[in-house]
């Protein structure tokens, strides 16, 4: 569980701390990919969590749905549609649920806990 999470903070920490500049023409395809790439780490906590977690899905999908959501607003760009609308909505959906579970596990295992912490102070 802790290899999503901590590939998601030497991240943020080498974006932070190396001056790389996006130019603004890409920016729009560099907010789409990390979208994506939040939408896969987000997956994969849950997966994590739920036992079913694979390296090589995570991986793939990582890159793969990248790649694709950036390729999309390229396409969208080019042909003057945004078509972008669409990976925005897909990963968010995703993520946001991702979230949602996340989150549940989190609030049951300190809820368990807790009643746990009180039968034992009985």
């Amino acid at each position: 569980m802790w290899l999503p999470i901590l590939g998601m903070l030497i991240g943020i920490l080498l974006g932070m701390l190396l001056p790389i500049r996006v130019p603004i023409a890409y920016s729009s395809y560099m907010s789409i990919a990390v979208l994506a790439a939040l939408d896969s780490v987000f997956g994969a906590i849950r997966a994590q969590l739920e036992g079913n977690f694979e390296t090589d899905v995570f991986i793939s999908g990582f890159f793969g749905n990248s790649f694709l959501a950036a390729g999309l607003a390229y396409l969208g760009d080019r042909l003057d549609v945004p078509i972008y609308l669409a990976a925005i909505f897909a990963f968010g959906n995703r993520m946001f649920n991702n979230f949602a579970v996340i989150r549940r596990y989190f609030l049951g295992y300190l809820r368990n806990r807790s009643y746990l912490e009180d039968d034992k102070n009985k």
